[in-house]
């Protein structure tokens, strides 16, 4: 009985979340002339994998066939490996067909696998976290089926190996602390952390934690001391550091070569926004403080609404039921984390706990400093890198509840049962109510 369930949930999970992101994979515009459909920034950056795709070379940011109208910088600029995979996609899909259309899609389709892959490891994760499959599912359907972290693994976009990569980094670190980080743990790790560094900046944190983590690891008891393994702490750490160095240096070494030692092109950016007479009002050069924006904005309203579910440009949102579920559920999921808490713990548990904390909080501070200094935009996006261990937290918060822990076996399932079709029912709302706005876009396809 319990294998069927298991076996009931991984089919809806996968297929839900392979039909699902087909739908908007296939109705999302590229080029409306509003603006309104399309995904964030899409037509900016599908100019890096076609220049990619027509060249067979990488491009730099300076070059012309990245701009677009009323934008003021290219994508080029960036850490290249997604638009990599994207392009050299295209251009293999190129020699069979020449269709805008089917590139396009085919861009996309490659997020739609990342997301795929993310989608298993979450499971492996969940395994890990979670021996109660209940908790398990619903950790893995709030992981990848929320709205929003759906939609990131549908259109062109960094974010969707970004979220690969923090998937496999915490793999990899749980893997290690059960097999004292055996050559399998230090693969997974390793390829996480260069999936990371070539993806995006915003979850940067977790490589800062990943290798905070793998320190602790070897300060392990003897002789009723904690003593610092040494010898096993560099061997394997100088084996994963070898796989980073060989799997990242070449797009920093471009950057420095290129860019006259910018080695992440960030300044070389600006610069060129600067030369091309761009000067953005902000509320930092307007003399605002970070508190008016903060506060005196609908700043947290808005990036908690982005979090669940907001399609299109920014600008397309689902029915309130959808936003009251989800925040109702977080909110019961984090006070009982909050409500019950550990007796005891050791201080590596605490440290563990700490770095979750960080990954989440890391991407939220650079969201304030960008909405600040550069554009504003709260957007849930950003800080979506955090995901994993929020939803952890979230979930492990409605285990410590009384009310979970003193149900029979039955009611859990019942339960579980509910949220889980909550949340594919959530899914399932936010994509139908922003079909009127892509069927109607598909008119300005030319």
């Amino acid at each position: 009985m319990e294998m069927k369930r298991e076996r009931y949930a991984a089919g809806m999970y996968f297929i839900l979340y392979i039909v699902m992101a087909s739908i908007l994979v296939l109705h999302q515009p590229l080029y409306n002339r509003t603006l309104h459909s399309n995904p964030p920034d899409e037509v900016v950056r599908y100019k890096v994998p076609l220049y990619i795709c027509s060249h067979g070379t990488l491009p730099t940011g300076f070059e012309e066939e990245l701009t677009f109208v009323d934008v003021d910088y290219t994508y080029g600029f960036y850490t290249l490996l997604p638009h990599i995979a994207q392009g050299y996609a295209m251009r293999f899909v190129n020699l069979f067909t020449d269709s805008d259309l089917v590139l396009l899609y085919t861009a996309r389709f490659v997020n739609v696998c990342f997301g795929l892959i993310m989608a298993y490891i979450v499971v492996l994760i969940g395994k890990c976290l979670f021996p109660d499959q209940r908790l398990r599912w619903l950790f893995c359907f709030l992981v990848m089926l929320l709205p929003q972290s759906l939609f990131l693994h549908t259109y062109v976009n960094p974010d969707s190996l970004c979220l690969l990569s923090t998937a496999l980094m915490l793999y990899g670190l749980l893997r290690g602390y059960r097999d004292d980080f055996s050559v399998k743990s230090c693969l997974i790790l390793a390829l996480g952390v260069i999936l990371c560094a070539l993806s995006y900046y915003n979850a940067y944190g977790y490589i800062v934690s990943s290798i905070l983590l793998f320190t602790a690891y070897f300060f392990q008891p003897k002789d009723g001391k904690n003593r610092f393994a040494w010898v096993a702490f560099w061997k394997k750490g100088l084996f994963i550091a070898l796989l980073v160095l060989l799997g990242i240096s070449w797009q920093f070494i471009r950057n420095y070569l290129l860019y006259d030692g910018d080695f992440l092109g960030i300044a070389t950016k600006e610069a060129f926004m600067k030369a091309g007479g761009t000067i953005r009002d902000t509320y930092y050069s307007g003399g605002e403080s970070l508190f008016a924006l903060l506060f005196g904005t609908s700043f947290f309203p808005k990036l908690a609404v982005s979090v669940i579910s907001n399609y299109g440009s920014v600008s397309i949102y689902t029915w309130p039921v959808v936003y009251i579920f989800y925040l109702v559920l977080f909110a019961v999921g984090i006070f009982g984390r909050i409500l019950v808490r550990d007796k005891g713990g050791s201080p590596k548990i605490l440290f563990v706990h700490a770095n979750m904390i960080f990954c989440m909080l890391m991407p939220l501070l650079l969201l304030f400093q960008y909405a600040y200094t550069i554009d504003y935009q709260a957007q849930g996006r950003y800080i979506l890198s955090g995901i994993i261990p929020f939803m952890y937290y979230v979930c492990s918060g409605i285990e410590r509840l009384p009310v979970w822990r003193r149900s029979t076996e039955k009611r859990k399932d019942i339960v579980t049962a509910i949220l889980l079709a909550g949340i594919a029912a959530a899914l399932i709302l936010s994509i139908v109510s922003a079909m009127p706005y892509y069927l109607q876009s598909d008119v300005l396809w030319e």
